[in-house]
């Protein structure tokens, strides 16, 4: 007979890791998930195992609403190697290609500008953009190099920290789907030279604060300690995720209707327009709806009330 399987708990929030190098992004989730016994988890967004620093944590409900902070600007510090490029465009990659570096600080400073604001991106292939419904890491690894398409992405600053030749460190703020990587490789061949990432740590993904990240050490120091109270101190609420949206408060009667999945009309004395979080008469975070050109709320993603 087969033994019943272990229930986590039905806890919502995010949480906010600083990751570790060395590390997947699904690993470290997992590892997550176990430490606060969750039924549910995703992370918004994976960081290169050689990558640290913000990592956003869905649990439970929370997960419902990943794809907001997926698509949300990121910020990153990125050290980049000048002279070699690697076939992956980071020190864990095979060097590929080393030419000399003659290279002048205000050389770095002009070639920046190409790369600031609307541009567009071949991604690397070593990333996990699907080709025929494989990675297009899978291929990479089988030696083969498959035709991609250039994206769209905004590179809203790029900021000179320091050069010292050959490593020159970059502060980049930037839209959803940017390779990092990519952007130090494209930099290294402007400037003649090649490149490749040799530390990369994303320090923003949207508006969370930074102060509320917390390491892996530390979250398994305060696991160790058995109070899985203390340890939900740490998860921000469930609607941080989407706090971009404007925030539409409604009646016990209209909290009663969006709760059954029904549309409401209102009479959206705020003129809302689009997506909205909701919260009930009693403050309760309910989820995304969508507010139409006839003021009418039309629930899109809500969250499952515990009762």
């Amino acid at each position: 007979m087969s033994r019943p399987r272990k229930r986590g708990r039905d806890i919502d929030g995010v949480f906010l890791l600083d990751k570790p190098q060395g590390m997947s992004s699904n690993d470290i989730m997992q590892k997550v998930k176990r430490v606060f016994q969750a039924n549910k988890a995703g992370h918004t967004g994976a960081l290169d195992p050689l990558a640290t620093g913000m990592l956003p944590i869905c649990l439970g409900e929370a997960t419902k609403f990943s794809q907001f902070l997926l698509d949300a600007d990121k910020r990153y510090v990125v050290t980049a190697k000048l002279g070699e490029r690697t076939d992956t465009s980071d020190a864990e990659g095979q060097v590929v290609e080393t030419r000399p570096v003659n290279v002048e600080t205000s050389q770095i400073l002009t070639a920046l500008e190409q790369f600031r604001g609307d541009i567009l991106q071949v991604p690397t292939m070593f990333s996990a953009l699907k080709h025929n419904g494989k990675p297009l890491y899978e291929y990479a690894r089988a030696g083969i190099t498959v035709e991609r398409e250039a994206r769209p992405i905004t590179i809203f600053e790029l900021n000179f920290i320091e050069y010292q030749a050959p490593f020159l460190t970059l502060e980049v703020h930037c839209s959803k789907g940017t390779y990092i990587r990519t952007l130090v490789d494209d930099l290294g061949e402007v400037l003649g030279c090649g490149a490749h990432v040799t530390v990369l740590r994303r320090t923003a993904v949207a508006d969370y604060p930074t102060e509320k990240m917390m390491t892996w050490d530390a979250l398994q120091a305060l696991a160790e300690q058995g109070d899985l109270a203390q340890l939900n101190q740490h998860l921000l609420p469930t609607d941080t995720a989407i706090s971009k949206l404007p925030t539409l408060q409604l009646t016990a009667e209209q909290s009663k209707s969006i709760g059954f999945g029904q549309r409401v009309k209102f009479a959206n004395e705020a003129k809302l327009h689009g997506q909205v979080r909701l919260f009930s008469d009693e403050n309760i975070f309910l989820g995304v709806a969508f507010v139409d050109d006839n003021n009418v709320i039309r629930p899109q993603r809500l969250i499952t009330q515990s009762l």
